[in-house]
């Protein structure tokens, strides 16, 4: 049984009060909060009203929810009604949105609590979360190390132990890879199968919202809460989400794990050593290794980044300084959009929205954007193919362990490397989760990646399950 699930029930029981449930939680944001920054706001006194109302619902005799006292971190990409929500860029100073986002009230239905709006790399481009506009976050496993990105906050709010559970977005690997580096569980779920209704768009063909979690049980009772069909979200899938209770005891034996015979080299040794590790621990529990090939799987990042800037650059449009956020005044309008655009994003975002609008120029767009959009087909096919032979791959999470704040940003493409193992399942829309498994460099944790095929995610836990038991 998973922590968060444990504690839901005890306070659903009324063994344990919701609100010394929070203050516990409040207590640890106090103690290291300014060290590792995992908030942009924390709304402690909202989280204590909340508190006790569920304890005044549990006290009679009602039921609060499948989350009930569970305390929560919100990626600020997340709309929250009458909360400042930033997605840690300065354009959207003072802007508070009017409506919740459906994850949002589908927490609060389950009884969540939210305890905080969590750091992130600007508008959720980025690897590290060094891209803030309110500074970096710091992995709280190692302070001197990046927690990974662009859900670096969410994903140290719960390793910080700030949060039993919390929430992130995923466009390229931005859940999986800072689960991997921060040792906790993060899962991209099928696009579609969480609405992005108040999620703020980066690029809307492969955002995705997933949970992070201490284990593979909580993440998927936070998934299973979050899921389901929205008619405010065009993109949402009509059929229900499936069930995974069953599938966290199942066990494996039978179960076809894929291993990517062509898979792109450019993972560290001793990340290696863990996934070799964790074909090695599933088969002596009964699976099946199978040898797949996926050979569009080694454009997956070059594909990713002419697709997602070409839909950052046409989604940003929207930050003008007229309706909303930050407004720099000068002598006309074509020069206030200058001035309010160079002021309020920050240079990789500036970088993205010159890329993407470059790739969709008149005399480009066929060339990369539209060549792009072959390749993300590609993949997706080369996927099908494998899948019709395992049920779930095993990949590295992300290619090294948390690495040194400063030592990629000098140059951009190291930083999209970090996304390399992760890029191909958003652009094929499939689920995928990083499951810690070990540790590597230094001592610091190792994620290994399980993908699927879409709406694959019962088999996708059932293999995390049984990863998770035979962690060593």
């Amino acid at each position: 049984m998973g922590r968060a699930v444990e504690l839901a029930a005890r306070v659903r029981s009324g063994e344990v009060r919701a609100a010394d449930v929070v203050e516990g939680y409040l207590s640890a944001i106090d103690a290291r909060e300014a060290e590792v920054h995992a908030f942009n706001l924390v709304l402690a006194e909202a989280a204590r009203e909340r508190a006790a109302a569920i304890d005044a619902v549990a006290a009679s005799g009602g039921d609060p929810g499948p989350l009930a006292g569970v305390p929560v971190a919100l990626k600020d990409n997340l709309c929250t009604r009458g909360v400042p929500t930033t997605c840690s860029s300065k354009i959207l100073d003072g802007w508070r949105p009017p409506y919740d986002a459906t994850v949002v009230e589908r927490l609060a239905a389950a009884g969540a609590v939210v305890v905080g709006k969590t750091n992130l790399d600007e508008f959720a481009m980025g690897s590290s979360t060094e891209n803030s506009a309110f500074g970096p976050t710091r992995n709280p496993l190692d302070v001197s190390r990046v927690p990974g990105g662009s859900s670096g906050g969410s994903a140290a709010a719960v390793a910080a132990g700030f949060a039993e559970v919390s929430l992130g977005s995923d466009t390229g690997g931005s859940i999986r890879q800072p689960a991997a580096l921060c040792g906790v569980v993060g899962v991209k779920p099928t696009y579609g199968a969480v609405s992005r209704h108040g999620l703020v768009a980066f690029a809307s063909s492969l955002d995705q919202i997933g949970p992070f979690a201490n284990d593979v049980a909580d993440a998927a009772l936070l998934l299973e809460s979050i899921a389901g069909h929205d008619p405010g979200d065009s993109t949402s899938i009509p059929e229900a989400f499936p069930s995974l209770d069953a599938s966290l005891t199942a066990g494996v034996e039978g179960v076809r794990i894929g291993r990517i015979s062509d898979l792109p080299a450019g993972a560290d040794a001793d990340v290696e050593a863990r996934l070799e590790a964790a074909f090695e621990a599933l088969a002596a529990a009964g699976a099946e290794i199978v040898d797949v090939e996926v050979p569009a799987f080694t454009y997956g990042l070059t594909a990713y980044y002419l697709i997602a800037p070409a839909e950052a650059s046409s989604n940003l449009a929207r930050y003008d300084g007229v309706r909303f956020g930050l407004r720099v005044d000068a002598a006309d309008t074509n020069a206030m959009y200058t001035a309010t655009r160079s002021a309020g994003f920050g240079d990789e975002v500036q970088r993205r929205i010159m890329l993407g609008t470059y790739a969709l120029s008149a005399g480009y767009y066929d060339a990369y954007y539209g060549k792009a959009l072959k390749v993300r087909r590609l993949i997706a096919d080369d996927f099908a193919r494998a899948y019709e032979r395992c049920d779930v791959m095993l990949t590295p999470a992300s290619p090294s362990v948390a690495f040194p704040f400063g030592s990629k940003t000098a140059d951009p493409f190291a930083m999209y490397l970090c996304d390399t193992y992760t890029i191909p399942s958003n652009l094929a829309g499939h689920p995928a989760m990083s499951v810690p498994f070990g540790s590597g460099a230094d001592d610091l944790p190792v994620g290994v990646q399980v993908l699927a095929p879409a709406l694959g995610e019962p088999v996708m836990f059932q293999v995390a399950a049984e990863l998770e038991r035979r962690a060593s």
